[in-house]
C-alpha cells in the first residue's frame, strides 16, 4: 500500500453536479475526506450514493466540479489509481481459487509477478484471508467472498478504499468481523468512503456520516454530535404492537405523536427523558386499550435521524 499523504486530502469533491437529461442527481455538492477516516455516506434509495461513486471512479463524467483524489484530478489514470473499489455485487471469479483471483487482479492492474506475490501477503493479512485463501471463491459464504473482494480491491496499493454495502448477504459474525477489518484498514491510513443502508454499522464504524439528500450532503459529522444537535436531551419511545394497527387507531397514534414502522407493528415518537414523561405517556397508551406487545425506551440513534430527516423531505 503506498503511504498515507498524511497533509493531502484521501478524496477532496467541490461544486460537484450530474444531470441525467433534465434531472439533477448531485447539485453542487462538496466533501472531503482525510487519510485514515472512515466516512459513510447514507441516504434512501434513488438518493444518488451510486451515482456519486460513478463519478469518483470516472465511470460517469460530470457537469460541473472537481473531484481530487491524493491531490490529483481524477481525469488522470494516475489518480484513478489510487482508488480501490468493492462492489455491492461480489465481482471475482467464482470457480479460481482466492489466490488465484488476487494473482491475476494484481496483473491486470499492471503489476509485477513479483509485485503482486508482495502485495498478496499484505492484503492476506490485512484481511485475515488466510485460511480460505487456496478454496474456490465460489464455495466461501459470503463474509468470506467479501474478504476476498476487498483484497482485491487494495492490491494496488489505493489511498482510498471504496466499500458498496459491504455487509450485504453476510450473517452477523460476519459482519462483525468485517467491521474489524475495516477499522484496521482505516488504522493503517487508508481512506474509506462507505456507503451503506445499516445505519447501526455506520454508527459504529463511522468517524463522520453524511446524509445524501437533494443532490447535497447534509447534515454531515461525527454522529454523537449529530444526535446530540438534533434531539438534545430527548429519547425514542417504541411500542410494539401484536397486530397492525387498524386505521382508527393508527389515526390516534398519530394524534400522539407517533409515527408508524414496519408495517405499523412498531410506533416511534421522541419524548422528554424524564420519568414523568415517560410514565405519562406510558400510562396514556395503557389506556387506549390497545394490545401492546412491548413498550421500550431508547436513546435516538442514527436510525432515528434517518426517519426524521425523510420526515422532513416528505413535508417540504
Amino acid at each position: 500500500m503506498h503511504p498515507p499523504e498524511a497533509a493531502l486530502p484521501a478524496l477532496e469533491i467541490n461544486g460537484l453536479s450530474v444531470r441525467y437529461g433534465k434531472r439533477t442527481v448531485i447539485d453542487s455538492l462538496d466533501l472531503t475526506i482525510g487519510p485514515s477516516e472512515i466516512f459513510g455516506l447514507l441516504g434512501p434509495n434513488g438518493s444518488g450514493k451510486s451515482t456519486l461513486v460513478r463519478a469518483v471512479c470516472r465511470r460517469i463524467k460530470p457537469n460541473a466540479g472537481t473531484i481530487r483524489i491524493a491531490s490529483m484530478e481524477n481525469s488522470r489514470r494516475k489518480a484513478l489509481r489510487r482508488v480501490g473499489l468493492v462492489p455491492q455485487e461480489i465481482a471475482l471469479y467464482p470457480h479460481l481459487t482466492a489466490r488465484e483471483n488476487l494473482l491475476a487482479f494484481g496483473r491486470l492492474s499492471g503489476l509485477s509477478h513479483k509485485e503482486t506475490q508482495k502485495a498478496l501477503d499484505f492484503v492476506v493479512e490485512a484481511t485475515r484471508l488466510t485460511k480460505h485463501l487456496d478454496d474456490a471463491v465460489h464455495t466461501l459464504s459470503g463474509g468470506w467472498k467479501r474478504r476476498a473482494n476487498i483484497a482485491a480491491a487494495l492490491l494496488h496499493g489505493p489511498s482510498l478504499l471504496i466499500l458498496d454495502e459491504p455487509t450485504v448477504g453476510v450473517d452477523v459474525d460476519a459482519r462483525n468481523a468485517l467491521h474489524t477489518v475495516i477499522r484496521n484498514l482505516g488504522r493503517s491510513g487508508l481512506a474509506v468512503l462507505l456507503t451503506t443502508h445499516d445505519l447501526d454499522q455506520a454508527q459504529t464504524l463511522c468517524g463522520r456520516v453524511g446524509f445524501l439528500r437533494n443532490g447535497h450532503i447534509a447534515p454531515t459529522g461525527r454522529p454523537a454530535d449529530l444526535l446530540k444537535d438534533t434531539f438534545g436531551s430527548q429519547c425514542e419511545l417504541l411500542v410494539d404492537l401484536y397486530e397492525p394497527a387498524n386505521p382508527v387507531i393508527r389515526d390516534m397514534l398519530k394524534r400522539l405523536g407517533f409515527a408508524s414502522r414496519h408495517l405499523g407493528l412498531e410506533w416511534s415518537r421522541m419524548i422528554d427523558a424524564s420519568v414523568d414523561s415517560q410514565a405519562g405517556l406510558t400510562d396514556a397508551l395503557h389506556r387506549t386499550g390497545l394490545r401492546i406487545k412491548e413498550i421500550r425506551f431508547r436513546e435516538p440513534d442514527l436510525d432515528s435521524l434517518f426517519a426524521r430527516l425523510i420526515a422532513e423531505n416528505t413535508q417540504s
